[in-house]
C-alpha cells in the first residue's frame, strides 16, 4: 500500500511489568492489554507482509525532567512520590523497552519521544514527508492520551488517520477505543475513521481517486 505508514504507538513494558509504579501512581490496568498486544502482533505481521512502513514511538523521560512536564503531570507525581517504588537503573530501562510481542524488526523505525504527540519535537514528520506517506494507521496505547494527541496532530498535518480499534486501548474499560473519534471527528469533515486493522490494510486512502 505505498504512501502508507503504520504508527505504533508506546507499546512499552511498562504497562506489562508487575513492579507497583502503576498502581502507586493510581493508574488501573490497561483494559484488555493481553488482547490488544495480539492484536499489534498481528498487524504488525500483515503490515510488513504488505511492505507498509513501520514506525514505532517510544516514550521516553526528557533530560529537563519536571521543567518539560506539564505542571498538572508535576503536582500528581509529587502528590505520590513517596508510595512509587524506587526502581535499578536496569529496571527503568526495562520499562522502556518495546514488549517482545511486538518487538521491531530491523527494517522498522524508532523514534524516541518525550511528549503526548508522536509529532511534537520528533522527527516524524520529516521522516513520512521522505517516504511519500499520505495515510496514517494508528496503533498502540494509550487510547486517550498519546494516540489522541498524535491523530489529532496527524491530521492538523493534513494526513490521512485511520484509528485501528481493536489495536489500541487505555486504562480501565470506561473509554472506548473509539473515543477521540467520537469526541472530535464525527463531523462531515473527517466522518468517522475507527475500524478493525485488517479492514483498514484493504481500504484505498480518501485521496485515491
Amino acid at each position: 500500500m505505498a504512501g502508507t505508514a503504520l504508527l505504533m504507538i508506546d507499546m512499552q513494558t511498562g504497562y506489562t511489568v508487575d513492579d507497583g509504579v502503576r498502581d502507586a501512581l493510581g493508574w488501573p490496568p490497561i483494559w484488555r492489554l493481553d488482547t490488544v498486544i495480539a492484536e499489534c502482533a498481528e498487524l504488525l505481521t500483515a503490515a510488513r507482509l504488505a511492505r507498509i512502513p513501520v514506525i514505532y514511538s517510544k516514550q521516553m523521560g526528557s533530560p529537563a525532567g519536571s521543567l518539560a512536564m506539564n505542571p498538572r503531570a508535576v503536582r500528581h507525581m509529587q502528590s505520590r512520590q513517596s508510595r512509587v517504588p524506587v526502581l535499578s537503573a536496569a529496571q527503568q530501562e526495562y520499562r522502556r523497552e518495546i514488549i517482545e510481542a511486538v518487538a521491531p524488526t530491523p527494517e522498522d523505525l524508532i523514534l524516541e519521544k518525550t511528549r503526548h504527540s508522536f509529532f511534537a519535537y520528533t522527527e516524524l514528520d520529516p521522516v513520512l514527508r521522505s517516504l511519500a506517506i499520505q495515510r496514517l494507521i494508528v496503533a498502540g496505547l494509550q487510547t486517550n492520551v498519546c494516540v489522541e494527541a498524535t491523530v489529532r496532530a496527524a491530521l492538523e498535518r493534513n494526513y490521512d488517520v485511520a484509528l485501528a480499534e481493536d489495536a489500541v486501548s487505555t486504562d480501565g474499560p470506561d473509554l472506548p477505543a473509539d473515543a477521540p473519534w467520537d469526541r472530535a471527528f464525527t463531523t462531515p469533515n473527517y466522518g468517522r475513521n475507527p475500524n478493525y486493522w485488517n479492514e483498514l490494510l484493504d481500504a484505498p486512502s480518501p485521496r485515491t481517486p
